[in-house]
């Protein structure tokens, strides 16, 4: 089988520090492509090398939207105009991971905050991701989009845009279903991350949404098939089976549908 994960960070431990087992074993179940996301700048940078180490390897430069509010604009400027020049260079695939966060999770580091400090803090990164926007729209490079908590701003904005729809995938979309149907009938795309295998919600996405907009993807190292494992990209195969017991095809046939999404996509 052909497969593709869309959504990995290969530059984060433990994943970095065991890349060559990682990779190996991603190739030995099929997969063909990882899409690596940058963070911030530093992560950008990683990404890149390691783009250019390995051919299996995509890169994706972007901005975390946490880490947008933590930078002044003009060094969120410096930034872009180094992802755009990447783009240009013919070196990256896309812009990611990018989007809009209203959870201010521990998890992220985030410090307790005050409403009023949340509110402040959120409002930079929607002038953060208006310019990433922007970007999007100049080059023509899909977009691979964060939403958590805050589903409904980024719909809004990125309908207010002028990106090409099948530009816009939707990372780990966990919004109300009325969220998921007017992204469904918006033409973008679902990157679908290995949980499928055990929620519901992702099961019924994949169920309901035209095969034509879904891809397969880890979130690696996080989101496992299993609480505590650490994730990588050879899981995706568990995912193309899931995919293809929901919607009543073979694994082989529905690994080559999500692989020809990539290609239609990025390539």
């Amino acid at each position: 089988m052909r497969l593709v994960d869309v959504h990995a960070h290969l530059d984060y431990p433990p994943l970095s520090e065991r890349l060559d087992e990682v990779l190996k074993n991603a190739k030995e179940k099929g997969v063909k492509a990882i899409v690596s996301n940058g963070t911030n700048p530093e992560s950008n940078r990683k990404v890149l090398e390691l783009s250019k180490n390995h051919d299996i390897i995509k890169a994706s430069l972007g901005f975390y939207p946490t880490h947008v509010q933590e930078v002044s604009e003009e060094e969120l400027d410096i930034e872009l105009k180094f992802i755009e020049s990447e783009i240009t260079k013919g070196n990256v695939i896309a812009i990611g991971e990018v989007g809009l966060d209203k959870k201010f999770a521990p998890e992220d580091n985030q410090p307790e905050r005050t409403e009023e400090e949340k509110e402040k803090l959120f409002k930079k990164q929607v002038i953060g991701f208006k310019k990433i926007i922007a970007l999007a729209e100049r080059t023509g490079v899909p977009m691979i989009i964060h939403s958590r908590k805050a589903e409904l701003d980024v719909i809004e904005l990125l309908e207010q845009s002028k990106i090409n729809k099948r530009k816009i995938i939707m990372h780990c979309f966990s919004g109300k279903k009325k969220l998921v149907a007017r992204i469904r009938e918006n033409g973008w795309t679902f990157s679908v991350p290995v949980i499928v295998t055990k929620l519901q919600q992702f099961q019924e996405l994949v169920r309901d949404t035209p095969i034509n907009q879904l891809l397969t993807e880890t979130d690696a190292p996080y989101l496992g098939p299993e609480p505590g494992l650490t994730n990588e990209s050879a899981n995706v195969d568990l995912s193309i089976r899931k995919f293809a017991e929901l919607k009543g095809m073979t694994p082989e046939e529905m690994a080559d549908n999500i692989f020809l999404n990539y290609m239609n996509i990025f390539l």
